[in-house]
């Protein structure tokens, strides 16, 4: 698939790489990732149903899977959904390579750059769910704008969620996680789910660990876990 350059809609503020890949890592780079990474189309949007061997049953987002441990875990666990992993880390983005290579996992496609230059080719009501875990919380106020969750972003996800679609969140951050709770309530497309303190002090049922959540666990933080529906649009 080719691709246009989109406008700059965000402006990328973390690490691209790290440590130097191995070759076996940097192999699967150069082979399987232009197999499985998306590119805006020339024109139009993109056809999210045809890029998978079989059109799946719905579609699912993850916004920065870092190492690609919780993208691998849903995509294994629900095979008959079409996975949208974004990431433009480098090491991540191998990392998860090889998850897909080693499992066999087919039903997953990339897209290495920050996700919000990917929403302006995607149509409307694509996404059946959203998952934005243990991202960069840009803790010092004078960074707050680098935040993944703001007014922009929300009024993307609420053109692109399906009615009833969810967005799970997850952080150790208290200042993000109270930001990320005001957004969401003042957005007007977006309903709470939590009844009771279990509901955000737990991970969802059918949720899987990521590497930043364990490493927060193992420090003795707590991690906040919160679940918002898209409205109805009637």
């Amino acid at each position: 698939m080719t691709g246009r350059p989109r406008p700059d809609r965000s402006r990328w503020y973390g690490r691209r790489r790290g440590h130097k890949l191995g070759k076996g890592r940097q192999y699967l780079l150069d082979t399987l990732l232009p197999r499985l990474r998306l590119l805006p189309p020339e024109d139009g949007l993109l056809d999210l149903y045809s890029i998978f061997p079989k059109p799946p049953e719905d579609i699912w987002l993850e916004v920065g899977f870092g190492g690609g441990e919780h993208l691998a875990a849903q995509a294994r666990a629900y095979p008959g959904i079409g996975f949208i992993g974004c990431e433009p880390f480098v090491n991540g983005v191998a990392a998860l390579l090889a998850r897909i290579e080693g499992e066999g996992i087919s039903n997953i496609r990339i897209y290495d750059d920050d996700a919000r230059l990917l929403f302006d080719c995607l149509p409307v009501a694509c996404f059946g769910r959203v998952f934005i875990l243990f991202s960069d919380p840009w803790p010092k106020k004078r960074h707050h704008r680098r935040r993944f969750i703001g007014s922009e972003t929300l009024g993307d996800l609420a053109r692109l969620m399906k009615d009833g679609a969810e967005v799970r969140f997850a952080s150790d951050d208290e200042d993000y996680v109270a930001w990320t709770l005001e957004h969401f309530i003042r957005h007007s497309c977006f309903a709470w789910t939590a009844r009771r303190p279990h509901d955000w002090r737990r991970r969802p049922h059918n949720g899987f660990e990521t590497r930043y959540e364990i490493k927060a666990l193992a420090r003795g933080a707590a991690c906040i876990y919160l679940c918002f529906i898209r409205r109805s649009r009637r």
